[in-house]
């Protein structure tokens, strides 16, 4: 049981260190320019793909990791069960947002952080995320040596 719990732990650190060392390079890439569209908070088409492309990256790291350290699939199913639930719940504040807010003004020079906090995504994106990490996660883990 610790072994599976240790698994599925370091498998979902992974993914969180992954995802923000892999936007913090996409917002250095691209800037507030290329991640909002112009003078709004609204994401754009670019850093969507960005973001998703993030998610599978990290998803199947996190997987690996998981699989590696836990040993059988019952942890990496743990892993991907976790990044869905908690997927879920961090869409929960887009599902419920004002839809005004997506027209506030966006300031120049903002830093990421502030940018993180007052980002409008679309819908689709935070229901995206929990089913691409859950999936991601879940073809990461799977047994290399029955898949060869």
């Amino acid at each position: 049981m610790g072994k599976r719990l240790a698994g599925i732990v370091a498998g979902y650190v992974t993914m969180m260190v992954m995802v923000f060392g892999l936007m913090t390079l996409g917002w250095v890439a691209v800037g507030a320019d290329g991640a909002f569209e112009p003078g709004v908070f609204v994401t754009t088409p670019l850093w969507h793909a960005i973001s998703i492309g993030v998610a599978v990256v990290a998803a199947l790291a996190g997987g690996r990791v998981a699989r590696r350290l836990g040993g059988d699939r019952e942890t990496v199913v743990g892993l991907a069960i976790l990044v869905f639930v908690l997927g879920v719940v961090f869409a929960i504040p887009v599902l419920t947002a004002d839809p005004t807010l997506a027209a506030t003004p966006r300031p120049d020079g903002l830093a990421m952080m502030d940018a993180v906090n007052q980002a409008q995504q679309p819908v689709w994106v935070a229901l995206a995320n929990p089913v691409i990490g859950a999936i991601g996660a879940m073809l990461g883990g799977r047994d290399r040596a029955a898949s060869a």
